[in-house]
């Protein structure tokens, strides 16, 4: 769990590649839960919280848009299809596109499947 929330971070401005399905769901559930005690936390405690917790959306905003591209990029698709409201929550939700696509080995088994070929 840990690891796929970091994963995020890590490559917070990489467009390129793909994230699998856990990266994207840990990274975006854990910082929407976050994001919400900073919120009730500034109702209930203090109100700096509120600024606070505003620092935190403009520190997740672009690792969250290349988190999605990847998984876009995962299911095969252009990373322009997350704008797309339904449809790209449909996407995130399907397994990754089996074998390398265009945009990179599948990060499920992190190498080359049997039906990849290489050119020598």
């Amino acid at each position: 769990m840990i690891q796929h929330y970091l994963a995020g971070w890590k490559k917070f401005a990489q467009f390129s590649e793909r994230s699998r399905r856990s990266e994207y769901w840990w990274f975006s559930v854990i910082n929407t839960v976050i994001y919400s005690v900073l919120l009730a936390l500034s109702v209930i405690a203090a109100p700096w919280f509120l600024f606070v917790a505003m620092g935190f959306i403009f520190t997740w905003f672009i690792p969250s848009i290349a988190v999605t591209v990847r998984r876009m990029h995962d299911v095969g698709k252009s990373g322009w299809f997350m704008l797309i409201p339904i449809y790209n929550f449909i996407l995130t939700l399907l397994d990754s596109e089996a074998g390398t696509n265009k945009y990179g080995p599948n990060p499920k088994t992190g190498a080359l499947d049997k039906s990849d070929h290489l050119i020598s």
